[in-house]
């Protein structure tokens, strides 16, 4: 029977050309596109890439905290940076458009257009893991099946739509769709990275440094634990010439170092212990960059700018905890927040108030709303409660401050706002409604965030709020999170250019209640569940941008967290023995695109010597 389906398949397709264009017919092709275009489907490689780029080098980077494990995809253990480099997979994205993805493991899939409730992988007969043995369509299932069943909550709630992983033929995989309403799931089940079966029924589940079976460009090198970890290019690497591979991956070596601090981590760039630096602290690359190597010409920084929205970085208030229940004080908690100040005084003006959650992109809410918004929201606008329905039909605007670090405005709008919450003062401190003190309690790991909070810990206190900042070690903090248990933390929301079933893991009421999803704030918000469903099943380019901007104008008038800062773009630092294209993606800085300079390297490394 399944000979025959397919039989049939082959002969639609063949077909086509006279069958009218209302049949539907199955399509095979070898690039996917969400609400996105394929325009580099038949390019011999991606316009950001240099396929004569020469091989060679180490890329060292550093990394914050510890490990202990090497596979990430568990439910337990921290894992090691850069595991993803161990593994392809089923097909790799464009750097260039929002949501596009090219072969990798898969050569091509086949899908019917008019029912997306299924979509084949064909497996690439050259794909080959570390060990010589081919890839096969029994090691895509037991990935998602391990997965799936074993996995973060999250990545499960991501992938809920799956129904049914089915054994074609060895290169040829079948994902069964619980519906034909989510299109992205398509390209969604093309983005996980894939492991040998054997592996998996062996080791998925144990904490070990030794890495499940791939087939990436690179293998697993020297582990110092918690110090550091290497991984080296694979001479033998199956994939090199795929389109999407040539002029990729052209280090011999990628280095990740260890730090416990940023602080201690750029004393570690500046002697060169790492070489490639992403520079999130604006004092260092307004001042910091004047140490011997800069002075040197060794040491060069760019701005490299992106269209994709800018990581919203938050302080995110748990709504699992009482407190934070009654939108009133989470508005005085976001009105003590003083930005003018902060970024007076510790950015040197380098940073953006972010006024939406896709700042920076086409995707953020602007203005009122539009009539193709209010079409949207008009239903929903009874399942808000009053201060939330305002405040979505509004121009949005965060509360500002003179920069005089005294915030007198925003304190005294706060501290009404708590009196009319039914909040209390009695022997100079701030009591529940409930008579319960006011208590709050910020937790973090390492140290780069604490003279972010302690201004902000310093304006509650002046509210009356009781405020400890609690710093952890690593393996305690993630822990902590996965359990949902803090009052508040930072938590950073990275999106893309294609947002989609991802956002009811970060807000949806489901994943409120699922130990290590992403939806750290807690939120439970029919509107936002129909919004984000919406969004999931969105037919075209324009419905996404509709969706996401509704969406964006509900969770920024729920005040579930108090927006930090951010930028449009990524300032990095490096030693310049790297090089990249003039081109560079719009989207990202595609660092796995670069080469070294050796002659280049010579002179760092010769200058590192003295």
């Amino acid at each position: 029977m399944l000979k025959n389906t397919m039989l049939k398949t082959v002969l639609l397709v063949t077909m086509a050309s006279w069958i009218p264009a209302s049949i539907a017919v199955p399509i095979t092709t070898t690039a996917l596109g969400h609400n996105s275009p394929t325009e580099y489907i038949d390019a011999p490689f991606m316009p950001y890439a240099n396929p004569n780029a020469p091989t060679g080098g180490t890329l060292s980077l550093d990394a914050r905290g510890t490990f202990n494990a090497a596979n990430k995809w568990m439910t337990t253990g921290v894992a090691m940076a850069g595991t993803d480099y161990l593994y392809d997979t089923l097909m790799t994205g464009s750097l260039n458009e929002a949501f596009t993805m090219y072969p990798q493991l898969a050569s091509k899939v086949t899908y019917d257009p008019d029912d997306t409730s299924w979509i084949i992988y064909h497996i690439n007969p050259a794909a080959r893991f570390w060990d010589g043995s081919p890839v096969t369509s029994h090691d895509v299932k037991a990935t998602y099946d391990a997965i799936l069943n074993k996995g973060p909550m999250h990545i499960r709630s991501y992938l809920g739509d799956i129904k049914d992983i089915q054994i074609i033929n060895k290169q040829q995989v079948k994902f069964v769709f619980a519906s034909d309403k989510n299109k992205e799931i398509l390209l969604t089940v093309g983005q996980f990275p894939i492991f040998a079966k054997s592996s998996i029924d062996a080791d998925f589940k144990k904490i070990s440094l030794t890495p499940l079976m791939g087939s990436g460009p690179y293998k697993l090198g020297r582990v110092d634990a918690g110090r550091s970890v290497s991984y080296v290019r694979d001479p033998n690497y199956w994939g090199r010439d795929l389109m999407v591979n040539r002029g990729r991956y052209n280090f011999d070596m990628i280095k990740f170092v260890y730090y416990q601090s940023d602080e201690i981590a750029f004393e570690g760039f500046k002697s060169g212990q790492y070489r490639f630096r992403p520079e999130n602290k604006a004092s260092n690359w307004a001042t910091g960059y004047n140490f011997p190597a800069v002075k040197a010409g060794l040491i060069s920084k760019e701005s490299i700018s992106s269209q994709n929205p800018v990581p919203m970085q938050a302080l995110v208030m748990n709504m699992r905890r009482p407190i934070f229940q009654d939108i009133r004080v989470r508005q005085a908690l976001t009105a003590a927040y003083d930005f003018e100040w902060m970024n007076k005084t510790l950015f040197h003006g380098q940073y953006e108030r972010l006024q939406s959650f896709f700042h920076g992109s086409e995707l953020a809410a602007t203005g009122t709303p539009t009539d193709a918004e209010m079409q949207v929201l008009s239903p929903l606008l009874s399942k808000l409660e009053p201060m939330q329905r305002k405040a979505v039909l509004m121009e949005w605007q965060l509360p500002t401050s003179d920069g005089s670090g005294f915030n007198r405005e925003g304190l005294l709008k706060a501290r009404q706002l708590l009196l009319d919450a039914g909040f209390y003062y009695e022997d100079m401190k701030l009591y529940q409604p409930d008579g319960k003190l006011a208590q709050i309690e910020i937790l973090m790991t390492g140290e780069t965030m604490g003279r972010v909070l302690l201004p902000y810990i310093r304006n509650l206190k002046r509210l009356g709020f009781d405020v400890t900042l609690r710093q952890v070690d690593g393996a305690q903090y993630y822990e902590r999170v996965r359990r949902f248990d803090y009052d508040m933390v930072v938590d950073v929301f990275a999106q893309s250019l294609s947002p989609g079933a991802e956002q009811a893991a970060f807000w949806g009421s489901a994943a409120a209640d699922e130990p290590g999803n992403h939806n750290t704030a807690g939120i439970k918000n029919t509107a936002i569940d129909t919004v984000t469903a919406l969004l999931a099943n969105a037919k075209n380019r324009d419905e996404i941008v509709l969706y996401t901007q509704v969406l964006d104008r509900l969770l920024r008038a729920g005040h579930y967290l108090v927006p930090l800062y951010g930028k449009s773009s990524t300032n990095v630092a490096y030693w310049n023995q790297y090089r990249h294209t003039e081109e560079l993606p719009s989207n990202a800085i595609g660092i796995d695109y670069w080469w070294t300079d050796k002659k280049a390297e010579a002179r760092v490394n010769q200058y590192l010597k003295q």
